[in-house]
């Protein structure tokens, strides 16, 4: 299979793009590096809280004659924009992979959801519509009325750098909103390109802008006055340590998705090669850096003795190890690899550090992914092969906590309740998903499980535009989620109006 080209061929200086125009930064420089390679590909400055301020501003002044904007017209730069983001499919999805280092194929994917953001985005006339009643008493008629708030901040994570964006942007600029966004400092290109998109689409200047940064912006945009809402992804500590308390303390909405720790249960009657092959995507796509990858498999023996539930546990335990053993790694824009490096070293021996400390308290090493093969002559710093742990407890750190990397806890359960009962102790409650044919049983997960976010045969129960992201416990903060109805009523305000006329 071929090596596809990079788009970006020479390192440049990125700038920040507020009211309408590309501005340098006063800020210090960060190296953006391809983790891949090793190779600097840009600097991001980390702008100063004033150069935030001037974007709020901006933002803030566009957002009278944004609001009264036809929401056909404002539909209309929304299909436009989309429309550029599909003549521009693959120089997006090969940014990503260069600046993050994930599969081509990985890329393609996160491109196409993005952009089925911007389509159910611009489905505003409709999505935006209120509600009225006649005669709530006796010549008296009663509406609702959805109208914009203002300006909004949205802070976008590493490891979905174009898409995660997408969740709130074109929603809030659909329904006459402003956005500041701020993407991730480690893989900012591809919100640099689609804010130039944006503009090509003919997105008025300041409702659109972005703002590169690391700590001091995000805080400056957690305590702006003039931001009304924060849209937040990143992980827990931060979600819960910082973001939704110092919004709670300005008046701010705020949707805060944190991390997660999503486990897979593989009942007595599950398919087999089907299951197999949905975990291999679900625990080492992206490298394992994902909300909704599984990272716990749980082998269920309801109905089974003890003897037949070691033996399905083994067959499982070994197909599924045969399986990672054979995916192949190396740099994404090489259409023959299937798993890329982790986004930087520094991640990747966080990630050995659990594996470590696994080893520690019990588990077996059933695939060592610190050995490792790689296809072309890369450096191996980021990369970490699939890791299999046998033999884990629910009450190891590894089954814990969010280990964001290629590793695979397997374990056992002797029946559904006691599994569910592993989901339920886990702080976190993200997604979850089983695999089963047994009817009552995948009703059973489904009503039972305190997961935002379940798969029944899915392995990554990721939620289409049209619905919302959900998540639960220490996986979010915040009361309506991104996408779908609940992003829509996030960036609105419900105005009700009751009338009578003599």
């Amino acid at each position: 299979m071929a090596v596809l080209s990079e788009p970006i061929q020479e390192p440049r200086v990125l700038e920040n793009h507020i009211d309408g125009y590309w501005e340098p930064s006063e800020g210090p420089l960060r190296d953006v590096v391809n983790p891949a390679k090793l190779t600097v590909i840009g600097q991001v400055p980390l702008s100063t809280e004033a150069e935030l301020d001037r974007a709020v501003q901006a933002a803030q002044a566009a957002f009278d004659d944004w609001r009264r904007t036809p929401p056909l017209a404002r539909a209309r730069c929304l299909l436009r924009l989309r429309d550029l983001m599909e003549t521009h499919f693959e120089e997006l999805s090969r940014i990503q992979t260069q600046e993050h280092g994930k599969t081509i194929d990985e890329s393609r994917g996160e491109t196409r959801r993005g952009i089925e953001m911007v389509e159910v985005a611009a489905g505003i006339p409709s999505l935006m519509m209120g509600t009225n009643l006649e005669d709530v008493a006796a010549g008296i008629d009663e509406f609702l009325i959805r109208q914009p708030l203002g300006v909004f901040g949205i802070i976008g994570p590493y490891n979905f750098p174009f898409m995660v964006p997408l969740w709130f942007a074109p929603f809030a600029v659909a329904t006459g909103n402003c956005v500041v966004i701020k993407p991730s400092s480690e893989d900012p290109f591809s919100q640099v390109r689609v804010a130039e998109l944006a503009e090509e689409a003919g997105i008025p200047p300041g409702v659109w802008n972005v703002v590169h940064g690391g700590r001091e912006v995000v805080g400056a945009m957690l305590d702006h006055p003039d931001i009304v809402g924060i849209c937040f992804v990143g992980s827990t500590p931060v979600a819960k340590g910082v973001v939704y308390p110092r919004c709670g303390a300005t008046g701010k909405r705020v949707i805060a998705q944190g991390g997660a720790k999503n486990f897979a249960l593989v009942m007595p009657d599950a398919d087999l090669p089907h299951t197999i092959a949905a975990c291999m995507t679900s625990f080492f796509g992206n490298a394992g850096q994902r909300c909704l990858a599984n990272s716990n498999l749980v082998v269920v023996g309801e109905g089974l003795s003890e003897q037949e539930l070691d033996e399905r546990y083994q067959a499982i335990a070994e197909a599924f190890v045969a399986a990672a053993r054979g995916i192949t790694m190396g740099y994404g824009l090489d259409e023959a690899v299937q798993m890329g490096p982790l986004r930087d070293p520094g991640k990747k021996q966080g990630v050995v550090r659990h594996i470590e400390g696994a080893l520690e308290q019990g588990a077996t090493l059933l695939l060592d992914g610190r050995e490792f093969n790689l296809l072309g002559d890369l450096p191996p710093d980021a990369f970490l092969g699939p890791t299999v742990l046998g033999d884990v407890t629910p009450d190891m750190a590894v089954a814990q906590q969010e280990v964001f990397g290629p590793v695979a806890s397997l374990m056992r359960a002797r029946s559904m309740d006691e599994a569910i009962a592993m989901i339920h102790a886990n702080p976190f409650g993200n997604a979850a998903s089983i695999f089963t044919n047994n009817g009552l049983w995948a009703r059973k997960f489904r009503y039972e499980v305190r997961c935002g976010n379940i798969g029944i045969n899915i392995g990554i129960a990721a939620p289409m535009a049209f619905f919302p992201f959900s998540g639960m416990k220490d996986s979010f903060l915040g009361v309506l989620h991104g996408q779908g109805e609940d992003v829509i009523r996030f960036f609105t305000e419900s105005k009700i109006v009751i009338e009578r006329w003599f």
